[in-house]
């Protein structure tokens, strides 16, 4: 197993080397060279595996440079009932992430059981742990850079706080997220993490993320790398709860199962869609998007145009106008070609915009059939799926929840098996729960005092030069 760049200008390299490196040096995203593939058999025999083993099993196909005995080992260190221990009342802990039935083939499928409340867990657990025996091997450190609209950036902080020869530099828009999702950020003081506040959006962020890394220079200085949906272990990681929920879901093997992704930066929904790469049997995938909503104009009118700035939502983790991980879909589109996805890229860089349906016909049919349809959701729809779930299945969902929900019920058609993937407890919410129920949700068992600890990052203006400087004058543990 080698991997490519979406944009043809980078060597072929191994999972190893591409857990390490983040974006690759042309400034695509990695992808696999070959889809690994899994039979229906070999699919049916999952069912039979803890998620640690299932983990396993999936990963050794992506990263077979890992020994089987060594991914064994950190699979059932990161996927422990105890680390994923705030499952809600009645549901199956040693599930990992169990699948809750609500309506006549409809489920929610439960990612926030993990330590920070949200579907990242999922992923970040694993990575650290993957990130920590490379660097451990090489006797090296690595600084982690990273952007993040909410759930990202604290998932990473407790995956990777006081973790040995691993730094964390991570951006957050200010003021743009949930209360509880700040303190879960900020009320960290571990001395290898450094919280920093940007004056802007996620996109914001996002592109200070790039510009650093562009810099080849001060790349190699700190040796940065990147743990959010553009490196690719996190997408690998992602895959294996489509298998876990698909094999919950299906009444037999082989049978078509749906899934509804609440979509931000795409990488949840493109973990969908290598997992159906590979054999998974899923038949359509839901982008499910909010006001911020480029992806889902793309589906409908073949044109990609994000919007200048991000609208501020009650769903914030999806208030993204850019999608990173889109360029993987696009590559597959074109056929693989790098050099027609390097082209189509950076005129999407002059221009702010790709119109497929006009411009790259060929590529739009390709996109087209790749399996994803779309859908947005507003404020009062977020608000009555919330109230909806709650009155009508005894379910408190989040507000981004509540977004993969709608599109579940706008796709959902008789005797389908439709699944709603879960992205945090309501609780890191609070505010749009309060609008919609009328009551506080209850934190789970120790986390009810997050909201009293004092908060510790430093703000920013979204300027590359700036952000250099602070990470130069860091006084790193070495």
């Amino acid at each position: 197993m080698r991997y490519l760049s979406t944009r043809g200008g980078a060597p072929a390299a191994s999972f190893q080397d591409i857990l390490l490196e983040g974006l690759a040096p042309d400034g695509g995203l990695y992808v696999p060279e070959a889809w690994p593939q899994f039979s229906l058999n070999e699919i049916e025999s999952f069912a039979r595996m803890p998620y640690a083993s299932l983990a396993a099993a999936v990963l050794a196909r992506f990263a077979p440079d890992i020994p089987p005995e060594i991914l064994r080992k950190l699979t059932q260190k990161a996927y422990s009932p105890a680390i994923f221990c705030h499952a809600r009342p009645g549901s199956d802990t040693q599930k990992i992430f169990p699948l809750r039935p609500l309506d006549k083939g409809l489920s929610l499928l439960e990612l926030s059981n993990g330590p920070t409340l949200a579907f990242k867990d999922a992923a970040m657990q694993l990575m650290s742990y993957l990130l920590c025996r490379a660097l451990g091997e090489e006797k090296k450190t690595l600084t982690i850079l990273g952007a993040t609209s909410g759930d990202t950036g604290s998932a990473a902080i407790q995956a990777l706080r006081g973790k040995p020869g691993l730094r964390v530099v991570m951006l957050s828009p200010a003021s743009r997220m949930s209360v509880f999702q700040r303190a879960q950020m900020y009320a960290v003081y571990d001395e290898n993490v450094m919280n920093v506040a940007v004056r802007g959006t996620f996109d914001d962020c996002q592109d200070l993320v790039k510009a650093l890394n562009a810099d080849a220079a001060f790349k190699a200085k700190h040796r940065l790398g990147a743990i959010n949906s553009i490196n690719w272990a996190r997408i690998a990681a992602q895959t294996v709860y489509y298998f876990a929920a698909y094999l919950q879901a299906a009444e037999k093997t082989g049978q078509p199962v749906s899934f509804a992704v609440p979509s931000g930066n795409f990488g949840n929904a493109y973990a969908g869609y290598a997992a159906k790469r590979m054999g998974l049997p899923i038949e359509r995938i839901v982008v499910a998007t909010n006001e911020n909503d480029a992806l889902h104009r793309t589906f409908i009118t073949g044109a990609y145009a994000p919007r200048l700035k991000a609208r501020a939502t009650s769903s914030p983790s999806m208030d993204i106008t850019k999608a990173s991980n889109f360029e993987r879909a696009v590559f597959d589109a074109a056929g693989r070609d790098g050099k027609q996805t390097a082209v189509i890229c950076k005129a999407f860089q002059h221009t702010g915009k790709i119109d497929f349906a006009n411009d790259h016909p060929a590529v739009w049919d390709k996109l087209r059939a790749l399996g994803f349809v779309s859908s947005s959701g507003t404020h009062l729809d977020r608000l009555d799926l919330i109230r909806e779930a709650y009155k009508r299945w005894g379910v408190l969902i989040d507000p981004h929840t509540a977004d993969g929900l709608k599109g579940a019920l706008s796709y959902h058609k008789p005797g389908e098996r439709m699944v709603a993937l879960e992205t945090a407890q309501a609780v890191t919410f609070e505010k749009t729960i309060v609008e919609a129920l009328g009551f506080k949700p209850k934190p789970p068992p120790g986390l009810e005092d997050l909201l009293f600890k004092s908060q510790n990052m430093t703000v920013i203006d979204p300027r590359a030069q700036t952000l250099k400087t602070l990470i130069d004058e860091w006084k790193l543990p070495s």
